[in-house]
């Protein structure tokens, strides 16, 4: 009769916790309480029904799933949990029959849902029936989201076949239990099919985190405190508007006919590798913060995040500079996880921060055959269409293509010397002069400086450094957070036609000297 794992056959041993010992772990004492109801009659077969036999004596299930409501800090959400031990965690017609019931009524209930899979795949006992029950549960989940509510999964060991390829990987956030394999194709299967061996990193989480695919790898005794921030931030409501101005704190007011920072002097003071990056900032000034992974990992360019802003929950996307060492470029990679981000905030109703702060795009040929070009233009295209505000921070370095893409805004903040040039000024000279000597002439010549872009309509606001971000880098950071607060209250206060025409507007008269 086959086995009972599908797609994802020969997978090897499962996750360690049971689903009633990882529900256990998240939710609050007492605060799980199951939607599941009895199974249909068992099958015909006598060999299949046998094997559901043992595999209830053993788990003590009734099916490879629990479903039911689950308290995590007090707050109420739907939770979908797999059994492997009973058949692999492998999807039949009645175990796809409760999961949809469960993604259905926390729709009904407007409840954000979590699915905690581990599954070898389809159950191969009950062939093309099972395997075409994956579009039932992946139709219902996509009501869910399109109902604009939170789905978040966390893919277990191991994740596999018809489950990793629908409702597994269809969470807005999917996270991954470490050293889990997740893949569409067990390695025993392929070895079956290609004669040869799966490289045994191919489908691990890490990997798959690092190509973007997973949105952190965390262990399930740190799952409950991941969630916890990822919904706090997800059902956090904004202040009310009010449109205060904003004499920063602690920042005296400038005389009249005081002279603009120097742009080559900006550019120098942007380079220091103590200035404050994405990540400080988002420490600083972020009340819940959730930071997720991007491609190249903690050392890489990018930024993620899930963030509660001066009462504001917004999704985060940000370039990071080294605090030393050289530039990290900003890959084709990057750039896809922007769009990924982008998309991500406009599925859950939030703003979209991005934040500036780039020595350029990576300038390489496998950049060239990655299609690092066409990226920076989906980018744009992409924050251009965003259905929910966008804000941009230009927060030191803002060198070409690879600045240009997070730019596309409702509004742009500025610190005081971050610069914004199609090339850094070092370029620019040997294009014009044909050496680098002359860096300073050009970037003072090109209008690099924040107040220059304020005057041809990019920089809405400049926040000022007193006298540099890396002299004072709590007191810029609390400005800068009051900043984006702010911005955030004022673009929460127009309809998404008007904004969305406003924003069109904009960007049409750019470069027009004011």
């Amino acid at each position: 009769m086959g086995t009972h794992a599908g797609t994802g056959t020969g997978t090897g041993a499962g996750t360690s916790l049971t689903a009633h010992q990882l529900i256990g772990l998240l939710v609050d004492p007492g605060g799980f309480h199951s939607w599941d109801e009895p199974t249909p009659a068992p099958p015909a077969d006598p060999d299949y029904r046998a094997s559901l036999d043992r595999a209830r004596d053993r788990t003590g299930l009734d099916e490879a799933v629990l479903t039911g409501l689950g308290l995590i800090d007090g707050r109420p959400a739907a939770l979908i949990a797999s059994e492997f031990r009973f058949l692999g965690g492998s999807i039949g017609v009645a175990t796809a029959e409760r999961i949809t019931r469960a993604v259905e009524r926390a729709t009904a209930e407007r409840l954000p849902l979590i699915a905690l899979p581990v599954s070898g795949g389809t159950r191969m006992q009950e062939g093309s029936a099972a395997f075409l029950c994956m579009l039932r549960i992946t139709a219902a989940v996509q009501a869910h989201r399109a109902a604009g509510l939170p789905y978040l999964t966390y893919l277990r060991n191991p994740t596999m076949g018809g489950v990793f390829a629908s409702w597994g990987t269809l969470g807005q956030l999917v996270f991954a239990e470490p050293g889990a394999r997740l893949g569409f194709l067990g390695p025993r299967v392929y070895e079956e099919l290609r004669g040869v061996e799966l490289p045994p990193d191919v489908q691990r989480a890490e990997t798959l985190a690092g190509h973007g695919l997973v949105d952190a790898v965390v262990p399930p005794q740190e799952l409950r405190e991941l969630l916890r921030r990822t919904l706090a931030v997800l059902g956090s409501t904004p202040p009310p508007y009010k449109d205060t101005p904003l004499p920063y704190k602690g920042v005296p007011e400038e005389p009249a006919g005081t002279t603009p920072p120097d742009p080559w002097d900006s550019v120098r003071r942007t380079r220091r590798p103590d200035r404050p990056g994405t990540r400080e900032l988002l420490r600083r000034t972020a009340e819940e913060l959730v930071l997720l992974d991007a491609p190249g990992g903690r050392d890489g360019a990018l930024v993620r995040a899930l963030a509660v802003l001066g009462g504001h929950p917004a999704l985060v996307v940000g370039q990071q500079r080294p605090g030393a060492g050289p530039e990290r470029p900003f890959t084709a990679a990057d750039l896809r996880a922007v769009r990924r981000s982008a998309r991500l905030a406009e599925q859950l109703g939030l703003p979209l921060v991005t934040v500036v702060d780039t020595a350029g795009a990576e300038l390489s040929a496998r950049a060239e055959l990655e299609g690092i070009a066409v990226e920076i233009a989906h980018c744009l295209t992409t924050l251009l269409a965003l259905r929910t505000p966008v804000l941009a921070v230009l927060l030191g370095q803002g060198s070409g293509g690879g600045a240009l893409a997070l730019l596309p805004a409702d509004r742009v903040l500025a610190a005081g010397h971050a610069w914004l040039a199609p090339l850094p000024p070092e370029g620019a000279s040997a294009i014009v002069h044909r050496d680098g000597a002359h860096a300073a002439e050009l970037a003072r010549a090109q209008g690099i400086g924040a107040g220059q872009l304020a005057a041809v309509g990019l920089v809405d606001e400049v926040v000022p450094e007193l006298p540099d971000a890396a002299e004072e880098p709590a007191a810029f950071c609390e400005r800068l957070g009051a900043a984006v607060a702010a911005a955030l209250g004022a673009l929460s206060t127009s309809g998404e036609a008007d904004r969305l025409a406003a924003r069109a507007l904009r960007h049409r008269r750019l470069g027009d000297l004011r």
